[in-house]
Order: structure tokens, then C-alpha cells, then sequence
């Protein structure tokens, strides 16, 4: 088996146009992804909130304050 530069390198260049072009379109698949996951964890999120039973915050007693007179 021969070797041949054409194995290890392209013989063409990619315009910058080109790359430029399949960056775009690698970023815009990553952001619906990433949105995409959001929206689900969010629903997932909020269908656990609503699923969950409400309570009432208890009422916190206060206790008195000491004064200085009555703590002599």
C-alpha cells in the first residue's frame, strides 16, 4: 500500500465563505438543542410544582423582647 499526500491532506481549500457557513449552521443546531432542553426541563419543572400539594407558611410566634427594666 502507497502512501500519497492526498491521504493525509485535502487537495482542495475550503473557501471561507464555506466555513463560515457550516459554523453558522453547527451554532444554530446547538442553540434549538440546548432551548430545545430548556423548555423540556422547564415544563418538567413547573408540571412538579403544580403537582405538588400547597401549604400554607406557618405562623412564627414572636416572643416578647426583654426590656432593660425588666431584665433587672
Amino acid at each position: 500500500m502507497t502512501v500519497t499526500k492526498h491521504e493525509f491532506f485535502k487537495p482542495e481549500k475550503i473557501s471561507a465563505r464555506d466555513k463560515a457557513a457550516t459554523t453558522s449552521e453547527v451554532a444554530r443546531q446547538i442553540i434549538e438543542t440546548e432551548a430545545a432542553e430548556r423548555i423540556r426541563k422547564t415544563a418538567r419543572l413547573r408540571q412538579l410544582r403544580e403537582a405538588k400539594p400547597i401549604m400554607p407558611d406557618p405562623v412564627r410566634q414572636t416572643g416578647r423582647r426583654k426590656t432593660a427594666s425588666a431584665a433587672a
